[in-house]
């Protein structure tokens, strides 16, 4: 069974990549997705208001009284965890670059244009193979048209990809007044990859103390049901690869993005909750259902679900969404 696939200009033994995640946060979190069969390791975000806050907390130590006394040189402020300011973050792309023998790809989620081309240079010469831009932009500015939001979008891929060689990805908010028409423009623009849809943490409210909560929910596969549309759209009208993301928790959902044409599937929450070695599960599951459809190779599968290659087009259209409210039949209504 041939399972290789190319992915934003890299060759993958197959579609399974391990997106990012705290997982990815230590070497030997990389190692050991690797060794769970992940073809490829999206590692976590380096964010920049992130690494701006570290920098002026250790300013503002480094330049107070309180570093006046020698026994007090050490005393540092405490860091997130799960961010290991830029030294740390390259640190870890460069060994894991020489310790794996999988891609290694890198994550940037940045506020200025000045920052997007910094470190995506930076992770370059630290021995990424490719980039991810995870590109989250909040407009609650009621008086910012689409337009801007786009054109910063498009500006960011063009200044990265004039400062860097090696492939970038862009994974995207699906909040486009018109996602088909941004997708070509970005492929137009050179983007090697798009990701199919960045999984944004809204907040929510706590009742009992009317506060704002920040908190962490994983993934369902009925997720999925908004980048498979997408992807079943895309596939074959731009020369971009297509990345799968959300809702991936068992080998249902890789076959099925797969069948609407992605290259390749990434999956964090299912890896979260089961552990690195569900990836070998889902391969598994994979190959099983292709074998039992006498499938040799992803490349007979791919995109055979798409706008492109089924009978009936109008599926992903208007036209079927009358007919799914047409069908609908609950026997207890009156």
């Amino acid at each position: 069974m041939d399972l290789c696939t190319r992915y934003m200009g890299l060759e993958l033994k197959h579609p399974l990549v391990a997106s990012a995640s705290p997982l990815s946060e230590s070497l030997d979190g990389i190692r050991r997705l690797e060794d769970a069969g992940a073809s490829a390791v999206v590692m976590f975000s380096l964010f920049e208001e992130q690494i701006a806050l570290e920098n002026e907390a250790l300013d503002r130590y480094l330049s107070s009284d309180i570093m006046a006394g020698a026994e007090s040189a050490n005393f540092l402020p405490q860091m997130d965890p799960f961010h290991t300011g830029t030294e740390g973050y390259l640190d870890l792309l460069r060994r894991a670059s020489d310790s794996v023998d999988i891609p290694i790809i890198a994550s940037i989620n940045c506020v200025s244009s000045s920052g997007w081309i910094d470190y995506a240079t930076q992770m370059q010469q630290a021995g990424a193979d490719g980039i991810e831009l995870n590109i989250y932009t909040i407009a609650p500015d009621l008086h910012t048209p689409g337009t801007e939001i786009e054109r910063q979008v498009l500006d960011t891929l063009g200044s990265v990809k004039q400062a860097v060689n090696i492939p970038v990805a862009l994974k995207l908010s699906p909040f486009f007044s018109s996602i088909g028409n941004m997708a070509l423009r970005l492929d137009e623009a050179g983007a090697d990859a798009l990701v199919l849809f960045n999984r944004f943490y809204q907040p929510d409210f706590d009742l009992e103390r009317l506060e704002i909560a920040t908190t962490l929910s994983f993934s369902n596969p009925d997720e999925i049901r908004l980048p498979l549309l997408w992807i079943a759209i895309l596939h074959g009208r731009i020369k971009a690869s297509l990345g799968a993301s959300r809702g991936v928790h068992g080998p249902e959902e890789v076959i099925k993005y797969l069948l609407a044409g992605a290259d390749a599937v990434m999956t964090a929450s299912a890896l979260l909750e089961q552990g690195p070695r569900h990836i070998g599960k889902l391969v598994e599951g994979l190959t099983t259902w292709m074998e039992a459809r006498d499938y040799r190779s992803l490349a007979e599968m791919k995109g055979v679900m798409s706008q492109r290659s089924i009978a009936d087009p109008s599926a992903f259209e208007r036209a079927q969404y009358i007919k799914v409210l047409e069908g609908f039949h609950n026997p207890d209504l009156p």
